[in-house]
């Protein structure tokens, strides 16, 4: 065992059992039914249930009426919803724990596990009960392991452990590659289209190339999500038959009609995500293309973005929520749907659902979660407050529960009835 690993495995068997100690009480609640007493519920569809009474048992949703069993909570004069889903984050990175500085350098493997953990564990606690991680972090794989095993708390992991990029090569290569990361482990193949907005987003792969990596994941069953700052982008994901586009900052109404006809999703992110990327400018300038030039492209394409943001809305084209979460991001993922609303011009209930049935749908798992119904796992944000009134109340989340298990609860219990 090398020295690195030794440590790795100390710090999260640390952090592990201090998990378990924050979750113990109302982990070990739920070892039969538990029922929960909801005034108003949001159905994750566009539907709202009164004076539910919500039961589950092993994980899922069993019933939305019925007399109480097992472990009753009191979650009336709040707001119940299936958990969230973030259709794009990048589950590692962080501000150093010295400097303060995005991204550091020469980080030890250990100190990026425990990044990755820091970042999933506090997305859940915010209320994602799913998230969506596409980058290139084949560290991913072990802590899905983790979470799945139940050794670690944290959302529901998708991962495309590694990108599609120009270098990749030519189409026979990329095909090999998606091969490849499919038999790693891959849930979602990610393909860097084009340049990053702060290089002007221009595109940096071919046609061929896009289709050459949707259509090999295709054929492994798997989706594809396309970074697209450009129409041009756009156009090939449509054409590659890819699943999702991704940002979007420069549109075309040919590229908005394109991805409506094809049924592709769109996942702009204009709202956290540069509001972050300002307010931590120091944090981040001088690191890659974080530069002055590059802060000027993100302030030219912010508006941009909303313009096309509030245009797809008009065609009626598929709105995703992803929130592209980075350092500074992760735990307040939630912002995203204020931004949506206020900046966006987009209706509440339409925000909250493209991040649950909406969500769910894009990443495949529309049968299993994102919606409050029998049959459906037994994930639930809770918050003070009503968010179809006031979107600012998805900033009070008082209660999360993933796959039956409350992860987090400000909510006192009463034992059975």
């Amino acid at each position: 065992m090398t020295s690195a690993t030794g440590t790795l495995r100390a710090l999260i068997a640390c952090l592990t059992l201090t998990a378990s100690l924050a979750v113990a009480a109302p982990a070990a609640a739920q070892d039969g039914p538990t029922t929960l007493l909801v005034s108003k519920a949001l159905d994750g569809r566009g539907g709202v249930v009164e004076n539910a009474t919500v039961i589950v048992e092993n994980g899922t949703i069993v019933a939305l009426s019925g007399a109480p069993r097992g472990t009753v909570y009191d979650l009336r004069g709040l707001t119940l919803m299936p958990g969230w889903i973030d259709t794009h984050i990048h589950s590692g990175g962080g501000f150093d724990i010295t400097t303060g500085r995005a991204f550091p350098r020469d980080v030890p493997p250990e100190r990026q596990s425990l990044y990755a953990y820091e970042n999933l564990y506090q997305t859940l606690q915010a209320g994602f009960t799913t998230v969506q991680s596409l980058g290139s972090a084949r560290r991913d794989l072990d802590v899905r392991a983790w979470i799945e095993s139940g050794r670690l708390p944290g959302p529901r992991l998708l991962t495309s452990i590694r990108s599609v990029t120009p270098e990749t090569g030519d189409p026979e290569a990329i095909r090999k590659f998606v091969r490849d990361v499919v038999a790693e482990g891959a849930d979602v193949i990610k393909i860097l289209a084009t340049a990053s907005v702060r290089d002007g987003g221009a595109p940096t792969m071919t046609e061929a190339q896009v289709v050459a990596a949707c259509d090999e994941a295709r054929k492994l069953g798997r989706r594809t999500a396309v970074h697209a700052q450009s129409p041009e982008g756009a156009l090939m994901a449509v054409k590659g038959g890819c699943t999702q586009v991704e940002h979007g900052a420069r549109l075309s109404e040919e590229s908005l009609q394109a991805m409506l006809e094809a049924g592709t999703y769109f996942d702009p992110n204009n709202g956290i995500l540069f509001s972050n990327y300002f307010e931590h400018k120091q944090r981040f300038l001088g690191i890659s293309n974080w530069t002055e030039e590059g802060y000027a492209h993100m302030e030219k394409a912010r508006p941009e973005g909303w313009k096309w943001f509030r245009r797809a809305r008009e065609v009626g084209v598929k709105l995703v929520f992803g929130t592209d979460a980075v350092p500074g991001t992760h735990g307040r993922n939630f912002e995203e749907f204020i931004y949506r609303v206020k900046d966006g011009g987009q209706p509440p209930m339409e925000a909250l659902v493209s991040a649950m049935s909406v969500a769910a749908a894009a990443v495949g798992l529309e049968k299993e979660i994102g919606s409050l119904a029998p049959g459906f796992q037994a994930d639930f944000v809770v918050v003070d407050g009503d968010p179809v009134a006031d979107i600012t109340a998805v900033r009070r989340v008082v209660f999360v529960m993933k796959g039956g298990r409350i992860v987090r609860n400000t909510i006192s219990a009463r034992r059975g009835h």
